[in-house]
Formats: structure tokens, sequence, C-alpha cells
């Protein structure tokens, strides 16, 4: 390789004008962070947030049009930035000390530091554009989201270009920059205008990946706002018992997980330089399977103990107001637990054979939940949760959950980590819908072994961690909790030997189907077929 020079894939001089002019508009957010007072904040920030867009399409264009469509990931482990170099080391730093920021210390970013209470510094410079959507002054969400669509939305467009090739890359990619800048910026934005008394809400952002919905500040903040902020609640458990499951079951996790969810539309666009590092090793197998289905059973125990204190009722002053809701505390936890019984009493009679040796650890998490329903029913009150106080509680899940996993290191190590640790690792949405697409999905990943060439396009691609390679070798069927159908190991594999399909369950599982020796009865097989 050193004689080979692979470090000589140097940048043109269009796209080092390119990375300039994408600097020049950083470096206006940067002085605005250090409380620089430009006179005129509308037009500073339309010139920021132009420049940097403006250079992101000017580099990508120059970097994939110059050349032919195909396959385009030559050179990503001789680059500092997309091998944990140097630039890629620094990058995560500055990334993650971001998050810091935005997360815990809001004041640095000039949240209501002026006269007044008025913003100061880089939130200041987004009041104008605040203002003009929703008539208010910003936030540090607000410019949080601001940056956040921005970053999909050009690296988008050089994700497409990336992929011009493949139409089902083109098209996911548009999905994403859509339902991202409609559903996640803007519509809320405007829900605002319509009715202040909404709380922010991304309508597709779904618990409990949006694990503060059933919280009660929020609970509260929908029934104040009448007949719409009870047709939210509504559509929150419609989405998550209803639509989620019909839909995954048609497309796999794929339909959200790659097609709409915010996290997922950054990871793949602004974090496609990242995925290769993504660790294949069984133990990171491992712990991923440990890790996300752990996080989903304290969301789950979590969610339930926070929805049982607001049924109880709640302080005012020093009395206690006992809550006069149709659904009783009994009633909820006694459902929730039949429910969830009747879940595992099915998966255990008709997909036990399917689930193995994880059958066991199902079982745990299985009665670990219904052991916290007994402890939230005969312990719980509404100023404690498991003898703990409920706000304590509530914080630090927030905290660790919320702002330090999915934030903090989901996207701060990108470039150490890969682009999808979050969703990888901690997401208890992908958690739910991982599990759903293993056992009643429709959805698999077919392969031609005989077409392999063994390069290891499919698997150095994969940001899941999964190795591709391995499977397309003995031409077995894809079928993993973990696949987000983003679809590229497809796009990037030079022999058509993978294929993304949502097809019957019959034949969907074929780990034995593999001709190696005398094992498999070749007439029968095709018989079979």
């Amino acid at each position: 390789m050193s004689l080979a020079s692979p470090d000589a894939l140097e940048i043109s001089t269009k796209q080092k004008v390119a990375l300039a002019t994408g600097l020049i508009g950083l470096l206006i957010l940067i002085l605005a962070f250090f409380n620089v007072n430009f006179p005129n904040r509308a037009v500073f920030l339309a010139l920021s947030l132009g420049l940097i867009t403006l250079g992101t399409v000017i580099y990508s264009r120059d970097a994939y049009l110059t050349k032919l469509e195909g396959i385009k990931n030559d050179g990503v482990w001789f680059k500092s930035i997309s091998s944990r170099g140097v630039l890629g080391w620094g990058l995560g730093v500055v990334l993650t000390a971001f998050y810091i920021v935005l997360y815990f210390f809001e004041e640095l970013l000039g949240a209501g530091q002026g006269a007044n209470g008025a913003n100061t510094g880089l939130i200041a410079l987004f009041d104008p554009l605040s203002n003009l959507l929703s008539g208010r002054n910003a936030s540090q969400w607000f410019v949080y989201g601001t940056l956040y669509t921005v970053a999909i939305a050009a690296f988008g467009y050089k994700f497409i270009l990336k992929y011009r090739h493949n139409k089902y890359q083109q098209l996911r990619t548009i999905s994403v920059i859509f339902f991202q800048l409609g559903f996640a910026y803007l519509i809320p934005e405007f829900m605002h205008v319509m009715n202040s008394d909404l709380p922010y809400y991304d309508l597709k952002s779904v618990w409990p990946l949006n694990y503060y919905l059933f919280q009660d500040y929020h609970l509260n903040e929908f029934l104040n706002a009448g007949n719409i902020g009870i047709a939210l609640i509504i559509f929150g458990v419609v989405s998550t018992l209803v639509i989620t499951p019909i839909l995954t079951y048609k497309y796999g996790k794929r339909w959200y997980c790659s097609w709409v969810c915010g996290c997922g539309g950054l990871a793949e666009t602004a974090g496609d330089s990242f995925r290769n590092l993504s660790s294949k090793k069984m133990s990171a197998w491992k712990l991923e399977r440990w890790l996300i289905h752990a996080v989903l059973v304290f969301s789950v125990i979590m969610t339930v103990a926070v929805v049982s204190t607001f049924l109880k009722g709640h302080w005012e002053g020093d009395t206690f107001v006992k809550a006069n809701y149709w659904l009783s505390n009994e009633v909820f936890l006694i459902s929730i637990g039949l429910f969830l019984t009747a879940v595992f009493t099915g998966i255990m009679l008709f997909k036990r054979n399917e689930l193995g040796k994880d059958a066991r650890y199902g079982a745990i998490g299985y009665a670990i939940v219904i052991l916290s329903l007994f402890v939230i029913y005969f312990t719980g009150t509404n100023e404690q949760i498991f003898f703990i106080k409920s706000d304590s509680l509530k914080s630090a899940y927030g905290f660790a959950i919320g702002s330090v996993f999915s934030g903090v290191i989901g996207t701060g190590f990108y470039p150490i980590l890969g682009s999808r640790s979050w969703c990888r690792f901690g997401c208890p949405m992908a958690a739910i819908l991982g599990f759903q697409q293993r056992m009643f999905s429709k959805f698999r990943i077919t392969t031609n072994g005989g077409q392999c060439i063994s390069c290891g396009n499919c698997s150095n691609s994969c940001e899941m961690g999964i190795d591709v390679r391995a499977y397309a070798q003995k031409g077995e069927n894809i079928v993993r909790s973990s696949c987000v159908g983003c679809g590229v190991c497809s796009a990037v594999c030079p022999r058509g030997v993978l294929k993304l399909e949502n097809d019957s369950m019959e034949g969907r599982i074929n780990p034995t189907e593999i001709l190696l020796g005398n094992d498999v009865d070749l007439m029968d097989l095709v018989n079979q077929k």
C-alpha cells in the first residue's frame, strides 16, 4: 500500500475553495458563540447557513459528478477523518464538546443571558429565524434543530450524488430530508403559532424513541391544550401499538430507521463518511444485544412508572389532589401486565424455536418488567418511584439516555464508533422494531452466494456492524434485528449479490440451505423450491 501511495487522493482546487466557503460560514457561527454582535443578525445567519450549504454542494458536485456513476468508497481507510486519524479524533472532540454545551451549559450559547432575559451569543443569531417561523425567540433546541436540518439537507445532497446509480438510495434520502424538514422542524413551529399551549411534538418521533412523550409534564401540557392535545396523545399511542407493527410487518424496520427517523437521517447523510468504522466483532454484537434490550426494558419500566404516578394525582401546595381520569392507576398497571403477558405467551408458543437460547433472556426481561409493575403498584407514590424521588429518577433517565447516550455519544462519537452507535447499542425504538422485524416481518436481504467474490464492500459499508460478507458467502438470507435496511450493502456490491425483498414469511430464515459436501440433498432442495 505504501508503494501504491494511496494518500495521493488529494482534493482538487475547486474542492479546496468549497471547503474554504463552508469554513467561512462556520466561522460566523463561531464568532457568534464568542458573543460577537453582528449588525444584522438575519443577514449574517442567512450568510452563514448559505455558505455552509453552498460549500457542501460545490464540494460534492466536484467530488462525484466528475466521475462515472458507481461505487465510491475508494481511499476511505486512508483518510485521516474516516479512519480514526488525527482529523477524525479532532472532529469527535469538537462534536462531543458541542453536545455537552448544548445539553448541560446552554448559558454558554447565550440562552437568556441578555437584558430582561434576552438571548445573546449564538442563540441570539437565530432569533430572527425563530421569530419568522413561530413568533418567539430562539432556544438552544431551535438552534440545534436548525443546524440538524441543514446538515441532513446539505449532506443528503452529497449522499444522493454519491449513490446516484441507485434509485433506492436517492428516494430514501429524499424521504429523510422531507420528514426532518417538515415533521421535525417546520410543523412543530407552525403548531405553536396555531396553538401556543401545545408542547413541541415531532409527529414522527414515536415512543420509546420519544421517551418523554408520556411524562407527566408533557401529558399535562397536552391535556391543557384541549381536544387537539388529547388527539396527539391518542396518535402517540396508536403510532406505537398499531401503525409501527403493521408497517414493520410489511417492510421491516427500514420504513422508520432509514426513511423517517431523524437520528437515522443524520447518520445516513452527515455520518456516511464514518459508516466503515462500525465494529464487526462478535464481542460488539454480543454487547449490542445486551445493551439495547436493557435500555428497552428500562424505558418500559420508566414510562409505566411515570404514567402511574401521573394517574395517582398531584400536589397543590401542601394538599394532594387525587387524579380523576377515566383510566385509573390500578386499571393501567393491570392492563400493561396483561398485554405484556399476552405478547410473551404468544411468542413462546409460536416463535420459541426461532428465539433459541435468546428465549431465556427474553423471559428474564419479561420477569423484570412484571416484577417492576408489582413494585410500582405497592410502593409508588406521586413523589417516589422505587423509593427514589420521582423527579430525580426521571432526570437521571433523561440525562443518561436522552442526553449522554443518544446525543453526546451517539452523534459526537461518529468519527470514532461509526455513524449508528446510538441506533445499534442504545435506541429502544430500534430494539422494538428489530424484534418485530426478526420475528414477524416479511423483510429480508437475499443473497446469491454463487456470485459473491468476497470483496468485502458490503461488510465495510454496513453501519450496523453486520458482517454481510459472511452471509453472502454462504448464500444465507440476512434476517438480523439490527439491520435497518439502508441498502448500502446492496448498492456497493459489484456483482449484484444482495437484494432487499419483502416476501412471505415461509423460507425467510434459511441457515441450513447451504450446499456443503453431502449435507443437502440437491433434488429435495430443488423440489422444495
